[in-house]
C-alpha cells in the first residue's frame, strides 16, 4: 500500500511542478488528479499537501536565479548588489495586495469558491482572456524588456492583478503575466518576474496552511505523512527545474496563445468531468 501511494505522490509531484509555473492552474489539474490519485490520508493532511508540495517549487526558483537574486554576493559590484535590493524591494510590494487579501478571505474562498463549476469558468476566461491580449498586445513595443526595469508603481499593479488568481482556477502565473503584458511588460520579463514573485507568495501560503493543520491536529506526522511529504516536494523541486526552463525559452519565440487555447480546453474538460460525476 506504501508503494502505491508513493507512486500517486510522484505523479502528484509532476503535476504540480508543470502547472505552478505554466499558466494554466495547477487547481484545474488537480481537480481532475483527485479522484484517481488522492491519497490515503486524512482530509486535513492532504489539503495541507496540496499546498505544503510548492515548497519544492519555490526551491527550484531559488537555486535557478540564486546568483541573480543573490544581493550578497561579492561578485557583485555595489551597484549591482543595490539593483537587487532594488529588485526584491518590487517584489515584496507586489506580493502585498495578495498576501493581505489572501489571509483576510482564505476561508471564505476555500469554502465557497473552490468548486469545478468556478474553477471552469477561470480557465475559460483567462483562455479567453490570453487569447484576445495577445491579438490587442501584437504590434506594441513594450516598456519593460527585464525585470530590473520595472518600477514600483509597476510592480504594484502586477501584484494587483496577482489577487486575482485567489479565485480558483485563474492561476498564479497567468494573473501575473497577464499582469504584466497589461503594463507594457515583456513576455520573458513578465514571466521571470512572475517566477521571483512566487518565492514570498508560495512561501506565505505553504506556511500558513501548515500552521493551520498544526493548530487543528498537532505536529503529529506519522512516518509514511512525512515520507509523502518529502517525495512530493523532492519531485515538484526537479520537475519545476524542466517547466521553469521551458517556458522561459518558450516565451522568447512564442505567444501565450496557445496556453489560451489549453486552458478553454481544459475548462470545458473540468466542467463536463463535474457534471458527469455530480
Amino acid at each position: 500500500m506504501l508503494l502505491i501511494e508513493i507512486l500517486k505522490t510522484i505523479l502528484l509531484g509532476i503535476i504540480e511542478g508543470i502547472t505552478e509555473w505554466l499558466p494554466v492552474s495547477s487547481t484545474g489539474h488537480m481537480i481532475i488528479a483527485e479522484d484517481f490519485l488522492k491519497l490515503n490520508v486524512s482530509d486535513a493532511f492532504w489539503n495541507m499537501f496540496l499546498v505544503v508540495i510548492q515548497l519544492g517549487a519555490i526551491l527550484a526558483v531559488v537555486v535557478l536565479y540564486f546568483n541573480r537574486l543573490n544581493p550578497f554576493s561579492k561578485k557583485k559590484s555595489p551597484a549591482e548588489r543595490k539593483g537587487v535590493f532594488s529588485l526584491w524591494g518590487k517584489i515584496l510590494v507586489a506580493a502585498v495586495p495578495a498576501a493581505v487579501i489572501g489571509l483576510l478571505l482564505d476561508d471564505f474562498l476555500e469554502a465557497h469558491l473552490m468548486t469545478p463549476p468556478v474553477v471552469a469558468a477561470a480557465l475559460i476566461v483567462y483562455g479567453i482572456a490570453f487569447i484576445v491580449i495577445e491579438k490587442v498586445k501584437k504590434n506594441d513595443t513594450p516598456k519593460c524588456t527585464s525585470v530590473e526595469e520595472i518600477t514600483y508603481a509597476g510592480a504594484l499593479k502586477i501584484g494587483l492583478f496577482q489577487v486575482l488568481s485567489l479565485i480558483p482556477g485563474t492561476s498564479r502565473s497567468g494573473s501575473t503575466i497577464l499582469g504584466g503584458m497589461l503594463t507594457g511588460v515583456a513576455r520573458p520579463a513578465g514571466a521571470e518576474f512572475s517566477f521571483f514573485l512566487a518565492i514570498p507568495v508560495m512561501l506565505g501560503a505553504s506556511a500558513l496552511k501548515l500552521l493551520k493543520y498544526v493548530l487543528e491536529v498537532g505536529f503529529s506526522f506519522t512516518g509514511e505523512e512525512l515520507l509523502i511529504l518529502a517525495v512530493g516536494v523532492a519531485v515538484a523541486f526537479v520537475v519545476s527545474f524542466a517547466a521553469i526552463r521551458f517556458l522561459v525559452s518558450f516565451v522568447r519565440r512564442h505567444s501565450f496563445a496557445a496556453f489560451g487555447y489549453y486552458r478553454i480546453v481544459l475548462g470545458a474538460i473540468v466542467l463536463a468531468y463535474f457534471f458527469i460525476t455530480k
